[in-house]
């Protein structure tokens, strides 16, 4: 099966939500809609769950029309599972009755997979608590063992982890995309989070202002991004202008090739923290040394806060994240170098 969004465009009031969406989820495939807050996520996961009309367009599953302008197909007959940031759990039902709730079997085979699902979530053994009685992380594999126990060919997820602290986050998502791939389930997930998308998904839809900026699989979306937007929300990165020379922009990081930009041409320079490389000795002779500022380390890896000056005077203040614990010294010379294809030259606009 297949879900297709086709030129899908939805408006509350006179704002638009989401402007001439089209993309498509195959059987067994991840996919997230990623974005800042406001940018029509939501909008198109409640569109695909029948809880909004889209105002132009349709969503088919295969070649039925599920959604459009004029026609909307009941939610209890999409055969998707839906699971909301705050879990939606039944507080006056046990965590089995709440995972049987919407199981179209006699009571002991629902019982039978309700239980299945619990114990492939880690919830099995708390099957008769009530949700008052349960952690968050708890509530929340209650809830993704309620969707899944169905076995929906769509299962929609609505910022699942933003609740839980990152330990418990690993390995909830962890669980469920093992879930998902043994029971073949397509899913349409969204985040804000990046490395969470980047985790989860077979391919990322990145979103903004209501429109599709990219669609890629991780690798090629972090790897490529299409402009400014796409690369800094893929991890902080440092933003300089520049100007192009003889098919060249001349940076503090030495000459980087642009032979698809014209001379003149005014630019913005990206490059991620992670993809800066340090050294305390000059790689080439014409490197030019640093001033190490400060030092923080976040546990698997170290930020650095690093200053030096361009041929022309400018100050410039550059952050480098290297992996592990180091042993660095304010005295010490700090010499930068990156990979040209991770260093993003974008037209100024």
């Amino acid at each position: 099966m297949i879900y297709s969004f086709e030129d899908i465009s939805h408006h509350y009031g006179v704002t638009p939500s989401v402007d001439d969406i089209s993309f498509a989820i195959k059987q067994g495939e991840v996919v997230s809609l990623l974005g800042p807050s406001g940018c029509g996520k939501s909008t198109l996961l409640r569109l695909a769950a029948g809880l909004e009309a889209p105002h132009k367009g349709q969503i088919r599953a295969g070649d039925k029309i599920i959604s459009s302008a004029g026609y909307a197909l009941p939610a209890d007959q999409r055969h998707m599972g839906l699971v909301f940031q705050n879990y939606a759990l039944f507080p006056h039902l046990t965590l089995l009755e709440n995972v049987c709730y919407g199981l179209k079997l006699p009571k002991k085979q629902a019982q039978e997979r309700a239980y299945q699902v619990m114990h492939d979530v880690g919830v099995d053994k708390l099957a008769n608590m009530y949700p008052h009685e349960c952690s968050g992380g708890q509530q929340q594999r209650v809830a993704l063992a309620r969707a899944i126990a169905p076995s929906p060919q769509l299962l929609l997820l609505d910022e699942p982890f933003s609740g839980l602290d990152t330990r418990l986050r690993e390995r909830i998502r962890d669980t469920l995309l093992h879930l998902l791939r043994e029971q073949n389930i397509a899913t349409l997930m969204v985040t804000h989070d990046a490395e969470e998308a980047m985790f989860m998904s077979d391919r990322i839809v990145v979103m903004n202002q209501g429109q599709i900026v990219q669609i890629g699989r991780p690798i090629d979306v972090y790897r490529s991004p299409v402009n400014a937007f796409v690369a800094t929300f893929f991890g902080e990165a440092n933003r300089f202008d520049g100007q192009v020379q003889a098919g060249q922009v001349q940076t503090i990081l030495g000459a980087i090739d642009t032979p698809q930009l014209s001379d003149g041409q005014a630019v913005e320079v990206v490059v991620r923290n992670e993809n800066l490389n340090v050294y305390t000795e000059p790689q080439h002779k014409a490197d030019k040394p640093f001033s190490l500022v400060e030092l923080h380390l976040l546990g698997g890896s170290t930020l650095i806060h690093l200053a030096g000056d361009g041929d022309d005077g400018t100050k410039h203040h550059f952050h480098a994240k290297i992996p592990g614990i180091n042993f660095l010294q304010p005295e010490m010379p700090i010499y930068l170098a990156a990979d040209q294809s991770q260093i993003f030259i974008y037209p100024k606009t």
